[in-house]
């Protein structure tokens, strides 16, 4: 079991009157997290509930604080795993949070953020706390920071992405059925399910047109075409699928010189293993050809949890120009700019945006690759 890096966050978040809200995608490590830390708090009594299960979910719709204080009972931890399938969770939190206050501890999993945080943002404004969790990520996985591990491995979690699941399986081929069957079970249950979306073959064209785009700018209408769907249903897919943590958009940076682009937007994957396995492809990267996107997308999720994990705030942008001068990654930040660019090779291509870049004022540039990987998410 690999320690998670918000855990001692959690912990100390515990008793202070506020609801405690785990988000992330389904098996991230939400449900493996929530119990662990309830652990550490042995000698109080704990309440569980599972919103996948009917049963639990009829218990907490729509019920009186008199109702739900004699379910509860003598708990001084209540527990409600997966609680977006709960209709009515944001008002039953209220209710149990304003009558509790610090003398009972609620903790809350949701694996999709569109449904548990939209229901609780009202009821729950000044009366949460939420902690975001991810796939595993580099930091987690070598807490030790060995760096030549971790080149050693990183082919790997290229290929396969960073699941708890897909991490520990033993063989190779194990970890590939393990991310299949991630992919499969939780973008087609919860998503096409439990989303009502009726045409579940166009959002899996969706799906592989944004598979086979990542590091590209990505234009609605071409996934129109390409799924058969009209521009404003893909939109709101794509919104779908972002709220669901599994996919998110880079805007671009939207500054005055007159040589940069700035309509379209990019894509990427929460986890580089759902990517790969929506495309079928496995292979490791002396046979391919999407090397440098792989790297793209896996290190600039790392960065996003690395950010997360230790507050550090700042709004997301890529940059490109005409001449084809581009930045994968702008941090906006402390009123400076801090431009990435992410190689797999490490090598300054022809065009590199250093000539246009340094023209916005404190702006910095520098390119990410495996090599000084460990500076810049460790």
């Amino acid at each position: 079991m690999y320690k998670r890096i918000i855990e001692s966050e959690l912990k100390k978040s515990f008793f202070k009157g506020k609801i405690i809200i785990i988000v992330g995608a389904r098996q991230i490590g939400k449900t493996t997290l929530a119990e662990k830390v309830v652990k550490e708090f042995s000698k109080k009594e704990t309440r569980f509930f599972n919103g996948d299960n009917p049963a639990d979910r009829d218990l907490l719709n729509n019920r009186s604080f008199e109702f739900l204080d004699k379910l509860v009972g003598s708990a001084e931890i209540i527990f409600i795993d997966e609680g977006q399938k709960v209709g009515t969770i944001g008002q039953t939190l209220k209710l149990l949070v304003d009558n509790y206050k610090k003398k009972k501890q609620i903790i809350v999993t949701g694996s999709s953020s569109f449904n548990l945080l939209d229901r609780t943002e009202e009821p729950l404004t000044g009366r949460k706390r939420v902690f975001y969790l991810f796939s595993l990520s580099l930091e987690e996985l070598y807490p030790r920071k060995n760096t030549l591990k971790i080149l050693k491995e990183l082919e790997q979690h290229l290929v396969f992405g960073s699941y708890p699941e897909v991490v520990n399986a033993a063989t190779f081929d194990e970890k590939r059925k393990a991310i299949l069957e991630i992919s499969s079970s939780y973008l087609y249950k919860d998503v096409l399910e439990f989303q009502g979306i009726k045409k579940s073959d166009a959002m899996i064209k969706l799906l592989k047109a944004l598979a086979f785009q990542i590091g590209s700018e990505v234009s609605y209408t071409e996934l129109a075409n390409v799924s058969g769907l009209n521009k404003k249903t893909v939109e709101n897919y794509v919104d779908i699928l972002e709220k669901n943590n599994i996919i998110f958009r880079l805007s671009p940076y939207a500054g005055n010189l007159r040589k940069t682009i700035s309509k379209l937007r990019k894509i990427y994957f929460y986890d580089i293993g759902i990517r790969n396995a929506l495309i079928g492809d496995f292979n490791f990267l002396d046979g391919r050809n999407d090397v440098g996107a792989l790297w793209e997308n896996f290190i600039l999720v790392e960065r996003l949890k690395f950010r997360t994990y230790h507050g550090i705030f700042a709004n997301n942008y890529f940059w490109r120009t005409y001449d084809g001068a581009e930045v994968d990654l702008v941090e906006e930040r402390e009123g400076k700019l801090f431009g990435y660019e992410f190689k797999w090779n490490g090598k300054k291509r022809k065009g590199a945006p250093s000539v246009y870049w340094q023209k916005y004022p404190h702006s910095s540039y520098e390119i990410i690759s495996p090599e000084n990987v460990g500076g810049f998410v460790l």
